[in-house]
This record gives C-alpha cells, structure tokens and sequence, in this order.
C-alpha cells in the first residue's frame, strides 16, 4: 500500500496488520464506510459517556415508529460530557446508511465540517452533533427539506436531549433551517450561548473561494467562546485487535 494513499480510501482486503487496524480506526474523514470502522462505533454504544444518548435514541425511534431512520449520535464525540451541541437540519442518506451523525460520514459535507473543526482548534470530545429534525424525511431515494410540521413534531425530542446534557455551554445552529428555530432553542436552553453558521454543504463550501473561508472564522469563534476545560480521555475510540 501507497504511503500517500488515504488508509479510508485504500481496499479492505490489505488491512491485516494489526498497526494497520490501528490506523484504520483512527480519527479520518469518510471513514464511517468502512465496515470495521462502523463495527468499532457500533460496539461503543454502550460506554458510559454516549449510553444515555443511545438509549434515547432507542425510545425515540419506539416512540415514531420503524418507518422514521433515527441515527445514533457518534461514540467518538463528548456524548453527555460535551458543552457544544451542533444541530444541523435533518439526517441525510448517509447517516442513515451508516446509522450515526456524525464527521465521519463518506460524504462531503460530513468531511468539510471534519476538517473544518479540526481546523478551528474544536476538539470533538467536547462536542455532540444532532439534527433539529432527528429522523430522515424525503423517499428512499431523495431527501426533502424540512417543514414546519416536521420542525414542530421534533421538538419534544430536542428538549428531551437538552435534559440530558449537565456541560451544555453553546449550541451551534448549521445552516439556514436550524438557524430559524433559535427562538425556540432559546426557550428550551436559556443558559445556553447560540451561535449561527452556515451550512457546510459542497454547495455552500463551493460555491465561492470566501465561503470555507466564512466558516472556518465562524467556528473559531464558537472555539473562543467554549469554557476552558480539562478534559479526560474519550475511551470510544479505542483501536482493538
């Protein structure tokens, strides 16, 4: 294998070492395609960090039935110990194929905000990312935007997950459709700073040589609002043999 080829990119069948799994498991974008890597989530479902959230997402997905795809939040994020939340608007084809939200995603708009926070000095243990809209709506083929039913019928959810985050600091709205739901954001979490960015879309991220730029300064303010903090070691996203 190429030292230049990205290891999430490269075939499964040459990852046989266990250094090799190693850095399979590492912290990549798109790496959520590969099946190791969503075993490895998968697994860490249960860790006293995320465990709570898991099993909200158990009860919500009860509570509207198996047609609506609720993705899992991600184990590699801060789960209950975070004080960011990201919201974004709903969960696209690729969350729900992968079953997380998450940075990881094989998509574009999951690999921009990767590099986009990790560019902005944002560590992900310290965040969790969620969807105003937890669920995916749209046909199998086609996501749709959300409406003012779907918003309305999602906040419930919303407040029910707020309850569970003790550090809760700042929540970032991502894009145009989770920015119209600040009002009510603010009556849930009054204490919580918001913050509004764009989306990290290839249609917004591409659209112009300014606009990665626009959002990389939005997130490094998010970054220089956080609290200092010390944080412990995330045990989700160990390698294994």
């Amino acid at each position: 294998m190429s030292s230049h080829t990205p290891l999430w990119l490269s075939p499964l069948d040459s990852i046989n070492t266990k250094a090799s799994l190693h850095e399979l498991l590492s912290d990549e974008p798109r790496s959520l395609g590969i099946n190791q890597v969503r075993d490895a989530r998968v697994a860490a479902l249960a860790l006293p960090h995320v465990a709570l959230l898991s099993a909200f997402v158990r009860r919500l997905r009860a509570q509207v039935g198996q047609s609506y795809d609720v993705p899992y939040f991600d184990p590699a994020d801060g789960g209950v110990e975070a004080d960011c939340l990201f919201l974004l608007e709903a969960p696209g084809p690729k969350a729900v194929k992968s079953g997380f939200v998450s940075r990881n995603n094989p998509d574009e708009t999951a690999k921009n905000f990767f590099l986009l926070n990790r560019e902005a000095g944002i560590d992900r243990k310290r965040t969790i990312v969620w969807n105003i809209v937890p669920w995916y709506v749209g046909s199998g083929t086609k996501i749709r935007p959300t409406n003012a039913i779907d918003l309305s019928t999602a906040r419930p959810a919303l407040s029910t997950l707020l309850s569970l985050l003790p550090r809760l600091h700042s929540i970032v709205l991502v894009g145009r459709k989770a920015a119209s739901e600040r009002s009510a954001i603010a009556v849930l979490a009054p204490n919580a700073r918001l913050h509004a960015i764009p989306h990290p879309s290839p249609m917004f991220v591409n659209r112009s040589p300014k606009n990665r730029h626009v959002l990389l300064v939005a997130l490094q303010q998010v970054a220089a609002n956080l609290p200092s903090r010390a944080l412990s070691a995330n045990p989700s996203f160990q390698a294994t043999a």
